[in-house]
């Protein structure tokens, strides 16, 4: 049975993105090139012989684009049959909107790497191909860390496998805070890490008090959700939002004070950036910025899991790999060797290390390097000693389109006008609600 949703609902479901006509979805997503999906344009080159060529969209760059290619690369000399192609194509928002513009084409690649957003958007348009049938030969779903399988499982079936899985992580200048007088830790609590800015505000930077804390610019959403659990709320309950309630505003409230009446933090282009020169103490982060920063600060970095308040807080993020419904079952069976390859214990360390992203299975946790990195740099296990504490993002910000651009717009308000917490989110409920209720029929049929 083909699904046709229309070009309006498939234009809001992608978040931006263009999607167009009938996809390739039997069913459950079954598929098997029953859309008539080709491939993106390419060639197997001839050192790889007459193998069947796989191609895969990604969004990686620097050093994690290296990382990846290496990896593409492994795979393809490890065996005879298989021409894995991978193919930049930007951001995870622009791999999103070039495959929906693909959709429109039908000419898709068979595989790409997804955000925890993006994965979604496609899901809901059934243009994903259900992955229970693929596993039991050499790799099972219990292979992989519990918590960051179960977010690509919805209703019993896989959509979407963890492959450069991330979580915030807080950060601190360990010099900063020896010459502060403060201890060698995290702070237990975001009002405790308020205290220590008297301390923190007594070290000179280019002439200036050092600052405690910066804030993005840009897709602040994703932490600032840890921050709205931390003060015991939600973005929203299931699809009711309710970002203009309790605990949100609460939070948004502790960091508008923290940048207007303290003048202990401020809204950065890249705090990452600010961190790793020296002008801020403190940073809340994505894990898989810890190898960069190690390399670029100047001084040691501590790691910690993020603060609590009223209780603890911290989403989950990163990537994914899946397959597309709509192409040819021989492509899609190559594809999942892929996933194979990338699961197995060594790779799956390997890649872990190379970029500073979560250990996606269970066995690449015991490896020898893995366990190597861990003694020389114990910042690294922070990270994987603090993911059975996360947890998914609640599903408004998840599912809804546009709904993080609608969020960290509300916190721009926030951070750089001073506008009060209640009132900006006020606002920004009205517009995700209305924003859910235009999705909340197909949104409920796949939940």
């Amino acid at each position: 049975m083909q699904t046709s949703l229309s070009r309006r609902r498939l234009l809001g479901l992608a978040g931006g993105a263009l999607l167009a006509g009938p996809l390739a979805a039997c069913g459950g997503g079954s598929g098997g090139g029953a859309g008539g999906f080709s491939q993106p344009e390419g060639k197997v080159p001839e050192q790889y012989g007459k193998r069947q060529r796989v191609v895969i969209w990604y969004p990686y760059t620097g050093g994690t684009g290296d990382a990846f290619t290496k990896l593409v690369t492994k795979f393809n000399d490890s065996q005879q049959n298989i021409y894995l192609e991978a193919q930049f194509q930007g951001t995870y928002d622009e791999v999103a909107q070039k495959l929906a513009a693909g959709m429109q084409a039908r000419q898709v690649p068979d595989m790409c790497i997804f955000s925890e957003v993006t994965w979604r958007k496609f899901y809901l348009n059934d243009a994903l191909e259900p992955l229970k049938g693929y596993f039991g030969d050499g790799l099972a779903t219990t292979d992989y860390v519990d918590t960051l399988i179960a977010e690509g499982t919805v209703k019993n079936e896989t959509w979407w496998v963890p492959f450069g899985r991330s979580t915030p992580l807080f950060y601190y200048n360990k010099t900063m805070f020896a010459q502060a007088g403060l201890p060698d830790r995290g702070p237990r609590t975001w009002a405790e890490l308020r205290e220590w800015a008297p301390a923190l505000q007594k070290i000179k930077v280019n002439g200036q008090a050092a600052k405690l804390h910066a804030y993005p610019q840009v897709d602040g959403d994703w932490m600032f959700q840890g921050a709205v659990w931390q003060w015991d709320g939600n973005y929203s309950k299931d699809l009711e939002v309710t970002i203009d309630q309790g605990g949100a505003v609460e939070a948004g409230e502790f960091q508008r004070a923290l940048i207007h009446t303290d003048k202990q933090a401020y809204m950065a282009k890249s705090p990452k950036v600010d961190f790793a020169n020296g002008l801020i103490a403190t940073l809340q982060e994505s894990t898989g910025t810890l190898g960069g920063l190690l390399k670029d600060a100047k001084f040691e970095v501590g790691a910690a899991f993020v603060p609590e308040q009223k209780k603890f807080g911290c989403p989950t993020g990163g990537g994914g790999l899946s397959l597309l419904a709509g192409v040819p079952k021989d492509r899609k069976d190559a594809a999942f060797e892929f996933i194979k390859f990338a699961a197995q214990a060594e790779n799956a360390a390997q890649w872990s290390i190379d970029t500073g992203y979560l250990p996606a299975t269970k066995a690449a946790l015991d490896t020898p390097q893995m366990k190597q990195r861990f003694t020389e740099r114990p910042a690294f296990k922070v990270a994987v000693d603090q993911l059975p504490k996360t947890q998914a993002q609640d599903i408004v910000r998840l599912m809804v389109p546009n709904a993080n651009k609608v969020i960290y717009g509300g916190l721009q308000k926030i951070y750089a006008d001073n506008r009060p917490a209640q009132e900006v989110f006020t606002e920004v409920a009205t517009e995700l609600r209305k924003s859910t209720d235009s999705v909340r029929d197909v949104i409920s049929k796949h939940i």
